[in-house]
This record gives C-alpha cells, sequence and structure tokens, in this order.
C-alpha cells in the first residue's frame, strides 16, 4: 500500500505542477498605478519593494496551487484505488514510516521555502535608505493633508475630485479615474528616495499606494513611516486603507512622479503660493508624458 501511495503522490504533484504552466500567462496590456477591469493580480510595481512584493505573491500562490492539486490528484486517486469494488478486504495497514516522514518534512520544508523570502521582504521594507525628500502626511475626515518639510515647509489638502471635475480634465486629455483623481496631487521626483511620515488628526487612516507597496496606518498622536523610490513616471493611486467613517471611501491618494526640473518647478510655484501655476505644470508635464508614450507605441 506505501508503494502504491507513493507513487500516487509522484503523479499528482507532478500534474500539479504541470498546471501551473496555465498560470504563467503573459500579463494583459501594462495600465500604471491603478487597478483595471478584468485584471489578475496586483499592480505593476514600479519599485523595488513593490516587485519584491509581487515576487513573493506570486511564490506562495504556485506554493498553494501546488499542493491544492497535490491533495486534489490523491484524493481522486484513493477514491478510484481504494474504494469498495477494487477492495473487497480492506486493509489493516496503520503505519507507514516513509510517508509519516513524508508529511511531516515537506510541509517543514515549504514553510522554510516561504519564510525565506518573507523574511528578505521584511528587511528590504523596514531599511529605510537615506531620504533624498520627505513628506508629511495627515489624514483626515475624509480627506488627506501635505506638507513638505524640506522643501519650503507648504502645506495642501487633497480632496476626491467631482465628476463635473473629471470630465474637464478628461476633455483636456488627462487622465483622471473616479474615486481616484484629487484636486492637489503629491508630487516627487522620479528615482529619489522619499520617505513619509504619516499620521491622522482624528481617526485611524492608512496611507496606501499599490504600485509603489507602501501601505502604512495613520494613527492620531502618533507618527509611523514608510519609504518609495518610484522608478518609472506617471500617477500613482491609492486610497485610505483604514475604515475611517461614512466617506472612508472617499479619500484617495493620488502620487506624481515627475523629472526632477518639473519636480523643481513644481516645488517653486508651491512656495509662492501659486497653487493654479503648480497645477498647470503638472498637466504641462503629464501631456507632454503621454506624447512621449504615443510616439513610443507607434514606432
Amino acid at each position: 500500500m506505501g508503494t502504491r501511495l507513493i507513487g500516487a503522490m509522484t503523479r499528482a504533484g507532478l500534474a500539479g505542477l504541470a498546471a501551473l504552466v496555465l498560470f504563467a500567462m503573459p500579463a494583459s496590456a501594462e495600465v500604471l498605478g491603478r487597478s483595471v477591469d478584468g485584471q489578475l493580480g496586483l499592480q505593476t510595481p514600479v519599485t523595488e519593494v513593490a516587485r519584491e512584493i509581487v515576487a513573493f505573491y506570486d511564490l506562495v500562490n504556485y506554493i498553494i496551487i501546488a499542493v491544492a492539486l497535490f491533495v486534489l490528484g490523491l484524493m481522486v486517486y484513493v477514491v478510484f484505488a481504494f474504494g469498495e469494488k477494487r477492495n473487497q478486504t480492506p486493509s489493516r495497514t496503520t503505519h507507514n514510516t516513509l510517508v509519516e516522514v513524508l508529511w511531516t518534512v515537506l510541509p517543514i520544508i515549504i514553510l522554510v521555502i516561504i519564510a525565506v523570502p518573507s523574511f528578505k521582504l521584511l528587511n528590504l521594507q523596514y531599511s529605510y535608505p537615506k531620504a533624498d525628500l520627505t513628506i508629511k502626511a495627515t489624514g483626515n475626515q475624509w480627506y488627506w493633508s501635505h506638507e513638505y518639510p524640506d522643501q519650503g515647509g507648504f502645506v495642501f489638502d487633497s480632496y476626491m475630485l467631482d465628476d463635473d471635475s473629471r470630465e474637464e480634465l478628461i476633455a483636456k486629455g488627462l487622465q483622471a479615474p473616479r474615486n481616484l483623481a484629487v484636486d492637489n496631487e503629491v508630487v516627487v521626483p522620479i528615482n529619489k528616495v522619499v520617505h513619509v511620515l504619516v499620521t491622522a488628526a482624528d481617526v485611524l487612516h492608512n496611507w496606501t499606494v499599490p504600485a509603489f507597496g507602501t501601505k502604512t496606518d495613520a494613527v492620531p498622536g502618533r507618527l509611523t513611516a514608510t519609504w518609495f523610490k518610484a522608478e518609472r513616471e506617471g500617477v500613482f493611486y491609492g486610497q485610505c486603507s483604514e475604515l475611517c467613517g461614512v466617506n472612508h471611501a472617499f479619500m484617495p491618494v493620488a502620487v506624481r512622479v515627475v523629472k526632477q526640473e518639473t519636480f523643481d518647478a513644481w516645488v517653486e510655484a508651491r512656495k509662492a503660493d501659486e497653487e493654479e501655476k503648480a497645477i498647470e505644470i503638472l498637466h504641462k508635464a503629464e501631456l507632454e508624458l503621454n506624447g512621449n508614450k504615443v510616439a513610443a507605441a507607434a514606432q
């Protein structure tokens, strides 16, 4: 019986591994910074931390799928191979040393395979490199305030755009996804280490940008932190991820990653309290970026 069972385990395992090929399908057309209809998996990562999160997510899912298919195959085999019709006289075998060793050792090996990259990822997330830029994010019911303490200390609030404001931007050729676009975006330069200090003014909130791999609680009276280094230009969206009241679903986070010269011009406009000029600088940068993408796609 032990030999037959081990053989079944081997065949079921091979079937599980073969089935994993079905899940290694190419991703659909890339959309940065937000989810799209019909999407499978996580958003396209644009930081080292986010890439490692996606890799870990894929690893754990492959293991889960392999184990599930293996157990399913084993159960199907046992049902048919050891049914009453084929075994009129049931076996009285109660122990099989090899099988018992395998079902103890294999789970331990799987846990070690999961643990090693998990610890590496945690170390990467919480080992803060030297900051090129620091931002303080404060959660309020129900909007975000952002401060740039090392850029003159200017502060602005970020409110979700209504449908009329969104339509105006879309008519200009700018992106403004529903329930994600805001009036004043967080702006950071590309390929720079950004530290985000996170707190709250009233209740618990959570500052989250999935494409950066950042998700940090905003706690009243406390200062938590996260960091990211965005490697691609664009607007990357997130939302408050801590249930904070009736308008919890309507306080998105929008972070625009731009070239250093665009960031410098935006900072100068903000320091001079020229909000409209600052927004216009960002709109111009987005249109230029979109034009470059269209030109690259046409080549």
